[in-house]
């Protein structure tokens, strides 16, 4: 397990593995690539699991400038941020307000797609799972900036360092086209130094063979 105000890429690469977050073998994703690992933060479903990884986001914020608000897209991100906003509290001393947007707006009670503290005029983080295609992240985007919000940058917990339709990921293309800082807890290449590091020849010549196809340049 980390430290609370550290974060260990191994120990959350061990419990991504031992929750079946992280998964090594054959899969068909959504862009039709078949992949040799998937990912899915959505089963980091305990205490345990949540604290873990809600650590390593707070560690990652604490180190970062213009954290004033930090926020959760709907859905996976609302329990990711309500959790680093107390492992912030807790292990580095910092209250950071904390919101998240519904799916659809609400027409009735205080109304509005957005949850939670105040945005407008606030440098905001928005902390995800992945990046996948970037349009999740860019709709929050904007609904964020129309809410009259700064957007100071992305936290996710995994970076795929792969190409989306030209030679650059959908991080990097994010980073360029929004012009925000997009942080990764662990990387593709994290992932391929654990396996090393284990001896797992096999799976790390799938992860070799799959970069070698798709993954982008600064790997």
């Amino acid at each position: 397990m980390t430290t609370p105000s550290q974060f260990n890429s191994q120990a959350f690469i061990e419990l991504a593995l031992s929750r079946g977050v992280l998964k090594f073998g054959e899969f068909t994703l959504k862009s039709g690539r078949v992949s040799p690992y998937f990912f899915n933060a959505g089963l980091l479903n305990d205490g345990d699991a949540l604290s873990l990884l809600a650590q390593g986001y707070a560690a990652q914020l604490n180190q970062c400038e213009n954290v004033e608000v930090i926020f959760g897209p709907a859905y996976k991100g609302i329990p990711f941020v309500a959790a680093t906003a107390v492992a912030l509290s807790q292990h580095h001393g910092k209250s950071v307000p904390w919101g998240f947007n519904r799916k659809e707006a609400k027409d009735h009670g205080e109304g509005g797609v957005l949850v939670g503290a105040a945005v407008s005029g606030k440098k905001v983080w928005i902390i995800d799972d992945v990046i996948t295609a970037g349009t999740a992240i860019r709709e929050v985007v904007q609904i964020l900036r129309q809410a009259g919000a700064s957007i100071a940058g992305v936290l996710v917990a995994l970076d795929r360092q792969e190409c989306g339709q030209t030679k650059l990921s959908a991080i990097q293309e994010v980073q360029q086209q929004l012009e925000i800082p997009v942080h990764a807890l662990i990387t593709m290449h994290d992932l391929m130094d654990y396996l090393e590091a284990k001896g797992e020849t096999t799976a790390l010549a799938n992860m070799k063979a799959y970069r070698d196809r798709y993954g982008i340049q600064t790997i």
